[in-house]
């Protein structure tokens, strides 16, 4: 089920198992998710940056051409099975993995590790994701429905087949459309 938030933007909770097997809905992760991609995207960026961002983010939850959380939206790309489990016979120990510099945000799956070392920005990033996630800011969209964003030294060929909407710091937003042709993984 998705939920609407103050500025008409959707996102979608992902349910977890309580104690009692009721499901509850754990907002938290997508905090977390939010906070990272913020910190790996836009981190030295300003305000405008970092909300545009989390804009795509949501504009993307919000659009069923993507995935509907927003950690899967922030994991999407292709995975591939570990060599390790490979090797078993018990389909329940498959392991996957994305693959290297095939994922939406570049930052998830680059190799490198994805923990925050400068934790003070890190926290405030949590508190404005936070912000976003329980509405408790009127979070407007300022791309304008933007879906896709590269940053300006870059030239995607997906670029070309999409509606450029704004440029905010050193990224550049594009609206995907309903009648462009062109998938999420350009």
């Amino acid at each position: 089920m998705k939920e609407l938030i103050t500025a008409g933007l959707l996102f979608m909770s992902s349910p977890v198992q309580a104690a009692d097997n009721n499901i509850v809905w754990n907002d938290n992760e997508h905090v977390k998710c939010l906070a990272l991609n913020m910190y790996h995207e836009a981190r030295d960026q300003g305000t405008a940056g970092k909300l545009a961002v989390s804009a795509v983010v949501i504009n993307r939850v919000s659009d069923s051409r993507f995935p509907n959380t927003i950690c899967e939206v922030v994991h999407q790309g292709p995975t591939r099975e570990s060599w390790k489990t490979r090797q078993t016979s018990d389909p329940n120990d498959a392991k996957f993995y994305p693959i290297k510099n095939r994922c939406q945000f570049s930052w998830y799956c680059d190799g490198k590790s994805d923990e925050p070392r400068d934790k003070k920005t890190y926290e405030r990033l949590l508190t404005i994701a936070t912000s976003i996630v329980y509405n408790k800011i009127n979070f407007i969209d300022i791309t304008d429905g933007a879906t896709h964003y590269h940053a300006d030294y870059v030239k995607p060929a997906w670029a070309k087949v999409k509606t450029r909407t704004t440029r905010i710091g050193n990224h550049i937003f594009y609206r995907w459309e309903k009648h462009q042709k062109g998938g999420p993984v350009d």
